[in-house]
């Protein structure tokens, strides 16, 4: 059971202009395999952030969807769980193809040092109007366990803590979060995706994020993963 502490990620320090992508991601690495999760500050290359920042923003309505829960037949859209709004993130940008490049890298450095066979990664921006949430849930879909890490990231520059939207993490076993983290400009979340139940606060404003997983190949005789 993983032991229970109140992060709060705006209190962190982390001296991001002194650490290498690379020796960023090793620490990552080191924070999974010590604990199951980690949260950074400023992580993200404030060029990176600045680029998918604007390209949420500028993104259409019809561009975004309402969210639901699971996959396929058990695909749900239920405004009690949850209520934000999704846009899937591909290479046909200068900036999604630049956020896949940087998490590719991760990827990478992730599998090296922990051997977990990381094969795929998805992600989408997430839009949260004022108001919106989603209520506490696990990252891994009902009856299919090929989600092995998520990493959020935050587009909110000059975030405060009078907005709200915090995502609670809590631990495998308890009803008390053990972090806190606000939705701040470039800051990093990565955890096991089967470990952590975590929820989003509503927010007073509108909230952008970033949710992705990595995923193992759980391909079959029966069927090909990733699916669609």
């Amino acid at each position: 059971m993983w032991a229970v502490e109140v992060v709060y990620a705006t209190a962190k320090k982390f001296q991001g202009s002194c650490m290498t992508e690379s020796s960023l991601f090793e620490q990552i690495a080191g924070e999974i395999y010590a604990r199951g999760y980690c949260v950074y500050p400023n992580a993200l290359p404030t060029e990176l952030a600045t680029a998918l920042a604007d390209e949420v923003r500028s993104r259409s309505e019809d561009q975004f969807r309402k969210a639901g829960i699971g996959r396929q037949d058990d695909h749900l859209k239920t405004e009690e769980i949850r209520r934000d709004e999704i846009s899937w993130i591909d290479d046909s940008t200068a900036a999604g193809a630049q956020w896949l490049n940087w998490t590719g890298e991760l990827q990478q450095a992730i599998n090296r040092r922990l051997f977990l066979g990381l094969f795929s990664f998805e992600s989408h921006f997430a839009h949260y109007r004022p108001g919106d949430f989603y209520k506490k849930h696990l990252d891994a879909f009902r009856g299919q366990q090929n989600r092995v890490l998520t990493v959020v990231t935050y587009l909110n520059p000059e975030w405060t803590p009078e907005d709200g939207g915090e995502l609670l993490i809590y631990p495998e076993q308890g009803e008390e979060p053990m972090l806190r983290v606000a939705p701040e400009f470039g800051t990093l979340v990565v955890f096991l995706s089967e470990e952590f139940p975590h929820e989003v606060l509503p927010a007073n404003c509108d909230r952008y994020s970033i949710a992705g997983w990595y995923r193992i190949n759980s391909s079959d005789s029966q069927r090909i993963d990733p699916q669609s």
